[in-house]
């Protein structure tokens, strides 16, 4: 009976089950348990399973440029970067409130480590999540619009609940990628976060997007409350020999 049990389960999918019931099998547990908490066990099992490969594949979905984590940040007090503050951004209260992150500094100071650090959070929270090279998106898009997918690619980032727009700023916007920002901006406007990282201070942005009344539209939408993070200190690349942007 057990062997027929652990067979329906497995095909069935109930990967947690199978691996709890199987485990508890051959170890000699199962008198341990009274019925229900054996019950309890294996559904236990199982939503941690589940619950594990939806972080996994949320993650694989966002395509994230590389690992990164909240607790490997470093918080020195040259860094200008306040553990409280990024902590609480970590419980992603943020995207709840449709709020946006914008974090600036020179380079290789850990700017895009720590916006990846925090897409990771959201990831685990349940959210999704995509991680974009801004310079390669508008590439992208403006391919998109000539082969006439640029609606769909438009609404594959709408439907997500946070998008990460990487080293914005590297270069000034053409007419097309201004349009492109706007309407990226306009749809997510009160309806999903974004983390934006860039060398650029924010002041800076109206020069990088040209045309006042387009910088206008775009910046009041994204910097209204959002919130700001400005990192100080010295190359992190160059302390730890590692690509941290």
């Amino acid at each position: 009976m057990n062997e027929s049990t652990v067979t329906k389960m497995k095909q069935m999918k109930f990967y947690g089950m199978f691996n709890a019931f199987k485990t508890a099998i051959e170890s000699g547990k199962t008198d341990h348990y009274t019925l229900d908490q054996f019950v309890s066990m294996i559904i236990d099992a199982e939503w941690d399973e589940r619950h594990n490969r939806r972080i996994e594949r949320s993650i694989k979905n966002a395509r994230f440029h590389y690992k990164s984590n909240i607790e490997s940040v470093n918080f020195d007090v040259s860094r200008n970067l306040d553990r409280n503050t990024v902590l609480r951004l970590a419980e992603c209260e943020f995207v709840e409130k449709n709020e946006n992150i914008l974090i600036t500094g020179s380079t290789g100071v850990g700017k895009s480590y720590l916006g990846t650090a925090l897409g990771y959070q959201a990831c685990i929270q349940g959210f999704k999540v995509s991680y974009f090279n801004t310079s390669k998106l508008f590439a992208k898009l403006k391919m998109a619009k000539a082969d006439g997918s640029y609606l769909r690619e438009l609404a594959k980032i709408e439907r997500q609940d946070v998008i990460i727009l990487d080293d914005f700023g590297l270069q000034a916007l053409d007419s097309h990628n201004r349009i492109t920002l706007l309407e990226i901006i306009e749809d997510r406007h009160n309806n999903g976060s974004i983390i934006v990282t860039s060398q650029i201070p924010v002041q800076g942005w109206y020069d990088v997007i040209g045309e006042k009344t387009i910088a206008d539209a775009i910046l009041d939408r994204l910097i209204h409350q959002s919130h700001r993070l400005e990192l100080h200190g010295e190359s992190m690349r160059k302390k730890r020999g590692i690509n941290k942007g």
